[in-house]
């Protein structure tokens, strides 16, 4: 993950959710929701993850993550993804 010019290294224990915020433009949204499943299902995630994509194609998209049956909480905007993400933390 990089911060400003700084890169930050977390072991995997201290990551305790993921937020995926992608705003696709003229990127199919459809082909990053694929991705992220495909990506869950390998790593056998462990953490909340929260996903929120805008741009082409993002109806499908959202069907695609919500049919997963994969742990993926979808988030309408940044500002809902990061209360959705602190809230995962929470429970």
């Amino acid at each position: 993950m990089t911060h400003g010019s700084a890169t930050l290294f977390l072991k995997p224990s201290q990551v305790e959710a993921i937020l995926v915020n992608i705003f696709g433009g003229i990127v199919n949204c459809a082909i990053i929701a694929n991705g992220i499943t495909k990506a869950c299902r390998e790593l056998e995630l462990k953490v909340p993850l929260v996903v929120r994509l805008e741009g082409t194609n993002v109806h499908e998209a959202k069907r695609i993550l919500t049919e997963s049956g994969l742990p993926i909480t979808a988030a309408e905007n940044l500002d809902d993804a990061a209360k959705k993400a602190v809230a995962a933390i929470r429970q």
